[in-house]
């Protein structure tokens, strides 16, 4: 009798955890459903019409890998890629950096930390395109950061590095891709901000307590505490920032147009995707050049996972 007694408590108790997990999974069903079809989905759909000599009104044609091999063999592909690269390696180190830098500063017990979080974040949140076409005027042969170099007195030492007084920042090809990264390093430091400093605050005040009870500078505590305690962080971030880099367009767009002015300095991968798939309306080799980027994102992802190690569980 007391066996049945106990045994009726544990069977309602497992009924309602059925029902609970039923529940949740009815609740994540449709997201579920919709992120594999419009996210997992579109890859194969892509990776189909990658097969194809896809116009307009669908596919003419069935190819097989031959717009593969056309992308492989086109110059332009390969200038596209340098570009990516190029923007990638130099943008996703600053920015990491400036986000962690800004991180450390508003995790700080200061006066006003909360507007200056708001104050550092608020360029993520701004339109992409609107502080574009701010810095296209601001980086114009007259706009104003010459106008401020010539009345600082710095033109001398732009003229030594090869720069005039109205240099086109974007318009040069020496240039435009370096005016990028910085325009995007700025923009998007304030999210890695944002990020760095959740890991920030997650990491107990004890262990500080007691490295400042052990004698440890702030640059001892800094390089042997919050460094390594931040590894998840960094994968994190470095990750987002690489497939985000991987993706430029917009900017590229709006400076260079759908020809990666000046000489293709501009042309990013996704802007060639663009150009092929939108302007020349030749979907079965743009949706090729996309499978290729889902490739190197993909690669570059997995290379990151073992540079930083097994992928943080979140």
């Amino acid at each position: 009798m007391t066996a049945r007694a106990a045994a009726a408590p544990s069977r309602r108790m497992q009924t309602e955890r059925r029902q609970e997990a039923l529940a949740g999974y009815a609740l994540i069903a449709v997201p579920i459903a919709l992120f594999l079809l419009l996210q997992i989905g579109q890859v194969f759909y892509a990776g189909y019409i990658s097969l194809f000599d896809w116009g307009l009104r669908g596919p003419k044609a069935f190819l097989g890998i031959e717009n593969y091999q056309k992308v492989l063999a086109d110059p332009l592909f390969y200038k596209a890629v340098t570009n990516t690269v190029y923007y990638t390696v130099l943008v996703v180190p600053i920015q990491m950096a400036i986000g962690l830098f800004l991180a450390v500063i508003v995790n700080q017990k200061i006066r006003g930390r909360t507007f200056f979080r708001a104050a550092f974040y608020f360029p993520a949140i701004a339109s992409s395109a609107a502080i574009t076409v701010l810095f296209l005027f601001l980086l114009a042969p007259n706009g104003l950061f010459n106008g401020v170099r010539e009345v600082l007195g710095f033109n001398p030492l732009f003229e030594a590095l090869g720069f005039d007084a109205n240099q086109d920042w974007f318009g040069d090809q020496r240039t435009a891709l370096n005016s990028v990264i910085l325009l995007n390093a700025w923009t998007t430091s304030g999210t890695m901000m944002l990020f760095y400093l959740a890991f920030l605050q997650s990491i107990p005040d004890e262990l500080y307590e007691a490295a400042a009870i052990d004698g440890a500078g702030w640059w001892a505590t800094f390089r042997r505490l919050t460094l390594p305690l931040l590894a998840p962080a960094h994968f994190f971030v470095a990750t987002i920032s690489v497939i985000g880099a991987l993706q430029l367009f917009d900017q590229a767009f709006i400076v260079g147009g759908t020809g990666g002015v000046p000489n293709n300095t501009l042309t990013t991968i996704v802007l060639l995707l663009y150009r092929q798939g939108i302007a020349e309306t030749d979907f079965g080799y743009a949706a090729a050049i996309g499978i290729l980027l889902f490739v190197i994102i993909f690669a570059v992802t997995l290379a990151q996972r073992k540079l930083f190690g097994q992928a943080p569980a979140w």
